[in-house]
């Protein structure tokens, strides 16, 4: 090995065989940081592996400097621009590259694919005259920066959260550049930039402080003078004068950025470069397999240039409306401008040192290619034919297979993918056998250690490999695919939602007084003589009510569904009569609740508790890493199996988040105890989709397991009834056949039910009588808010599924006029990695229309029709044909919308999206990236036609919010009705309708607590709201606070504190944003200090000005008479209790500083002696 890498570094290229994959990392990783050796190039086939193989070799040589030059994810000649994040990962390395050329101490490794390599990119001067630099207390032009900023690529918004965002308040200034693990505040005093501080985008703020700032391109394209100008001689001399329709020129020529510009790369520059530029000297390597795919890049570039060009002639000479792209015009670039041909890639390869890298052993004899190097490196050992064996024990397997290589004295060390992983392998094989064991925290100290023991580390490796003096055996060569990738920052978190879900102009609210009106935007009143904010709320007969922001809790959105919802008349009875009477069916069904769960409480059951080492083994057949929620599911399911009580616990998570392996741990748990278990789903697909799942994981235990469906033939069904009430079958999987009066159980311990709200009412009876003494677990995928979650507290046991799978990559989303190419190049480019697509129509009358257009634009691929009005056999015919991968793409209405679990299926395309509602639109989006292969989602509208400004928004809350797990919250927004009636049966969600989602969650909670805890129990917060009155100004400048969205979130944040040291937090996080507070917000904020002691205190209205304050309590009751009698003894002078028994305090307050601060010494000695009397105070 060390002649070779030798004869690679002194400039010779060859062919490096027996390099199998997870072997060549560490061989690559050593030619880098081999001394005098320059910057290595290395060509991976495509994204997936160039991922894998940066996590390895930062594993085996954490000194080396690995940089990544991903191709971008649109395909060639595409409408849409590449992802942001791409950009500015590849912009990062070339700058890298630009800045400092020479190798670094520990060595450089530059990664790429095959697509990008061929992909010519911006010159070097470019990415030199892009980057901007200032340090603290040094000069920095606030215009020169913004300039700067637009014309790189960077976009401006309110509020920062994603890479390539700014904001400007004054002179704060955030910036997220691109390749910061967080953004930075720049404080400028002047022209001088005064602090720099890294925040967090989520709670925005700041984390800690920084010296120098060093800004990078966001885009590969510059929108300056120059550039704009070469782009405009260079289109017309290609592709002729062009007319006015011509979007894309027409933006670029006023300056403006257009999506997709960067497919007209080269017009922007004066020249363009290759990679190899910015590599010079250092070797190429190039990974097994790449000539396959560089050939099918190439061809995808020439099939996407004369799919265009084609599209171009079509359209030649028709009117504007019959055009395939709608009349939107696309020129496309010859691929020589923009892509390199294979015969120039080769010349590069050619003229500099490197290998060729294959995973099989050497010829015997040199190849045409040139020296043949063998590295002797051989795949590891499989162990699939003893996970297939019936019988068959993998770990003991392994525990041989491990001693038969140390024994022939090789270095034996195994990679679990997670630290739990790592230690349940290591405990599972120390019960059979394998001894001594250690593990290791790094490749070094694994290799030291691996002298005297076998070694387990945390590394994720896809296969095994061996070499003559090491074995290297991964999770996966043991326990098959184990799919995972290092967790996600968390981005955008619970805080993303409010900002969201914030009231908009037009939004029905719900007045916890006054009933539902409808919210007409912010107006800045004057009350006392000082200006005050408040919300304008219109009610019926067009009166309106204006809220003071200080009292905003008191609005609650009403939900989501507004179509038909009448306003309540202010001053009218109706409202308090309807909430007087849904209070009181409220607390009934609360009670009827908590009697249910009482009574369930109190009966007897088995207790089940599985057995360990075999639980860990099955547990580690699982073959994605858990989440917390996933984990934290599991623990409280077996936590009730082994209570010794009946179990009804409800499962609630996305489609592909992980509730089945909750009901298979359940399972294993039940049937190893000797008891049976019924899975009961809705439609027979599922049941085979299930069936196949529980087989697959309980292979070679001792576990019967079948089926009962349509899809069983007569015969096996009578034999599967029989060995059920034999007792031989362990578990049954089934559709409602199950629940037929003939179907016996011999010992029924488990029942597991899957999506019970599409079950009818019969079937529901019935399951109610099977649940009666068994252990229930309930598995549902309508999102269920945690709010609605924590207000059923102890009456229903339920465990929330929110954290998407580790492997999970977010679904790429396009929002674009349809586009003919797009569609077509999206199914081929899906067809080409082995995947489906589904195509979604809005209307039934759509679909024929759909699959016309798919017939001329695709000739050859499959499609097939699916909607509700087909025969249900002939549907689940489909269906399951699709499944099963007979079909290309599924022409379907939203009955896809939630249902099987298809990983296959990875592209989405949704016709006339504009007509789908946000929740549909985000779980039909759900449907794809369920595997391992990204996701891709194309919202397609009508071209030329504008869309309302609600479903606008719609789409662009689906594009901007392609982040996992927080669609999950915002769904549950939507889905708020929906949730609530499949949690609390359907006539709740008639009691939602009448007082909208937030208010019903409210009352439910208070109604538990009572029922519970018994009537003493205190109303929720919002359900009163003092009103103070200081004649002070009271709001946020909207100079302080630019964007009205943002302001009324901040209200709503601050209105909604519920102590000081929350008001404390508020105010540092306000002045850390926006900078000192002005007088008019520590004005707000003094008052909602005021405002929580007055609930203390029981005060409901307090009026304060130049003489002192007037106090009234509500219901004119205080907590503790008596401490309010001695306080009044106590102050004879100033204070007095009128006959209507308001308080009045008298005080000069002719100052407004003082007036606050008095009455807030007030209201804290008020607040103390009404807590006197208060229990546990």
């Amino acid at each position: 090995m060390k002649n070779l890498l030798e004869s690679l570094a002194v400039g010779r290229r060859i062919e490096a065989a027996g390099l199998p994959e997870g072997f060549d990392a560490l061989v690559l990783g050593e030619l880098a940081a081999r001394p005098g050796v320059p910057a290595v190039l290395h060509v991976a086939r495509d994204d997936v592996r160039l991922a894998r193989l940066a996590e390895t070799i930062a594993f085996f040589h954490p000194a080396v400097e690995i940089l990544e030059f991903p191709a971008w994810d649109c395909v060639p000649y595409d409408r849409v621009s590449p992802n942001v994040e791409i950009v500015a990962r590849r912009l990062e390395t070339l700058s890298r590259l630009s800045e400092e050329p020479t190798r670094q101490p520990g060595g450089r490794l530059v990664l790429t694919t095959a697509s990008a390599i061929l992909q010519r990119v911006p010159p070097r001067q470019i990415l030199e005259r892009g980057v901007f630099s200032a340090r603290v207390g040094g000069r920095l032009d606030l215009g020169k920066l913004l300039d700067h900023l637009a014309r790189h690529g960077y976009g401006r918004s309110e509020q920062v959260m994603e890479p390539g965002e700014y904001a400007v308040r004054g002179g704060i200034v955030d910036i997220f550049p691109p390749g910061a693990p967080e953004p930075l505040r720049l404080d400028l005093f002047g022209d001088e930039l005064d602090s720099l501080r890294s925040f967090d985008p989520v709670s925005q703020r700041t984390t800690g402080q920084r010296d120098a700032l060093i800004l990078r391109p966001m885009s590969e394209v510059v929108l300056d003078k120059e550039s704009i100008s070469r782009f405009r001689s260079g289109y017309r001399e290609l592709f002729g004068t062009p007319s006015a329709a011509d979007a894309l020129y027409e933006a670029i020529s006023a300056g403006l950025p257009f999506m997709g510009m960067e497919h007209w790369l080269p017009l922007f520059h004066e020249g363009m470069d290759t990679l190899f530029a910015y590599v010079p000297d250092g070797p190429v390597t190039l990974d097994p397999g790449l000539d396959g795919a560089l050939r099918s890049r190439q061809d995808q570039i020439f099939e996407y240039f004369e799919a265009r060009r084609l599209m171009e002639s079509v359209g030649d000479g028709a009117k504007a409306s019959e055009k395939p792209g709608g009349g939107m015009i696309y020129h496309a670039l010859p691929p020589p401008r923009m892509f390199l041909e294979e015969d120039e890639f080769l010349r590069h390869c050619a003229g500099r040192p490197g290998a060729a890298f294959s995973a099989y052993a050497a010829p015997d004899v040199a190849t045409e290619k040139g020296v043949v190097g063998d590295f002797l490196g051989r795949p590891g050992h499989e162990f699939a034919d003893i996970r297939a064996r019936a019988g068959g024990n993998v770990f003991d397997a392994l525990r041989d297979h491990a001693q038969a290589l140390r024994a022939a004295g090789k270095r034996v060390v195994l990679t679990a993918a997670t630290m739990g992983a790592r230690e349940r392998m290591t405990g599972v094989l120390r019960e059979h056998g394998l001894s001594p064991i250690v593990t290791a925290e790094t490749w070094a100290e694994a290799l030291e250690r691996a002298k005297k023991a076998t070694v387990v580390l945390t590394l994720i490796l896809d296969r095994g490999f061996e070499t003559p003096d090491l074995a290297v055996i991964s999770e996966a060569d043991v326990l098959g695919d184990r799919l995972s990738r290092p967790v996600r920052k968390k981005k955008l978190g619970d805080k993303f939602i409010p900002d969201i879900s914030a009231l908009s102009e037009g939004d029905l609210v719900v007045h916890v007084d006054h009933g539902i009106g409808q919210y007409e935007g912010l107006e800045t009143l004057t009350a006392g003589g000082a200006p005050h904010d408040c919300l304008r709320v219109v009610y019926a007969d067009n009166n309106r009510l204006y809220v003071p922001v200080e009292n905003i809790e008191v609005l609650s959105r009403y939900g989501s569904e507004q179509a038909g919802v009448q306003l309540d008349k202010l001053g009218g009875v109706a409202w308090q009569a309807r909430k007087a009477k849904l209070k009181q069916r409220i607390r009934d069904m609360a009670e009827q609740l908590i009697g249910v769960a009482a009574a369930r409480q109190l009966k007897v059951g088995e207790v089940i508790s599985p057995p360990e080492g075999l639980y860990d083994e099955f547990a580690a057949r699982f073959p994605y890493a858990e989440t917390d929620d996933q984990l934290r599911a599991i623990a409280d399911t077996l936590d009730d199996l082994a209570a010794g009580r009946p179990m009804d616990r409800l499962i609630c998570g996305d489609v592909g988040f992980g509730k089945t392996e909750v009901a298979l741990r359940a399972a294993f748990a039940t049937a190893m105890s000797g008891r049976q278990v019924a899975v009961v789903v809705p439609t027979t697909l599922l049941a085979r989709q299930h069936h196949l799942t529980f087989k697959e994981r309980f292979a070679g235990l001792p576990v019967r397991i079948g089926q009962l469906s349509r899809l069983v033939t007569a015969r096996d069904t009578k034999a599967v009834k029989e060995e059920m009430a034999a007792g031989t079958l362990d578990i049954v999987v089934g559709t409602h056949a199950l629940l037929a009066k003939t179907v016996r159980f011999r010992d029924l311990g488990l029942l597991i039910v899957d999506e019970e709200q599409h079950f009818g009412v019969a079937h529901k009876e019935r399951l109610k009588q099977m649940r009666a003494d068994v252990h229930v677990l309930t598995l549902t995928a309508t999102p269920i808010p945690r709010t609605l979650q924590l207000a059923l507290t102890g009456v229903r046991e339920m465990s929330i599924i929110a954290t998407p799978p580790v492997d999970r990559l977010a679904v790429r989303t396009f929002v674009l006029p349809f586009d003919p190419v797009v569609v077509r190049e999206a199914i081929l480019r899906e067809r080409f990695r082995g995947g489906q697509c589904f195509y979604v129509c809005p209307r039934l009358t759509d679909i024929d229309k759909v699959m016309e257009r798919l017939t001329t634009l695709v000739p050859d691929i499959r499609a097939v029709v699916a909607h509700g009005q087909m025969a249900p056999s002939r549907l689940e015919e489909v269906m399951t044909a699709f499944a099963d991968g007979q079909y290309d793409v599924l022409v379907a209405t939203n009955i896809v919308e939630s249902g099987l679990d298809i990983p296959r299926a990875n592209t989405i395309i949704i016709h006339r999206a504009d007509m789908f509602g946000l929740a549909q639109l985000y779980q039909l989006r759900g449907r794809v990236g369920r595997a391992r292969a990204r996701g891709y989602a194309y919202l397609t509208l009508p071209p030329g036609r504008t869309v309302s400004k609600t479903a606008a928004k719609r789409l662009d809350v689906m594009q901007t919010l392609d982040t996992l797990g927080a669609g999950f919250t915002l769904a549950s927004h939507d889905l708020d009705i929906r949730g609530a009636g499949n949690l609390l049966g359907d006539e709740q969600s008639g009691h939602i309708k009448e007082v909208g989602i937030e208010l019903y969650q409210q009352l439910l909670e208070e109604a538990v607590a009572a029922a519970r805890e018994g009537p003493g129990v205190e109303e929720a917060s919002g359900a009163w709201s003092p009103q103070i009155q200081l004649g002070t100004p009271i709001l946020i400048p909207d100079s302080y606070v630019k964007d009205l969205g943002l302001r009324l979130g901040l209200y709503r944040r601050i209105a909604g504190v519920t102590d000081e040291a929350e008001i404390d937090e508020m105010a540092a996080e306000m002045v850390d944003r926006f900078g000192p507070l002005p007088d008019e917000v520590e004005n707000l904020l003094k008052v909602v200090t005021i405002k929580v002691l007055c609930r203390r205190a029981n005060a409901e209205k307090v009026d304060a000005g130049p003489k002192g304050a007037v106090l009234s309590f509500r219901d004119n009751l205080f907590p503790n008479p008596g401490g309010l009698v001695r306080f009044i003894g106590q102050n004879v002078a100033t204070v007095k209790l009128r006959p209507d028994h308001k308080l009045v305090y008298r005080r000069d307050w002719e100052v407004a500083r003082e007036r606050i601060q008095g009455l807030g010494k007030l209201m804290r000695t008020l607040a103390d002696i009404a807590d006197e009397e208060r229990p546990g105070r």
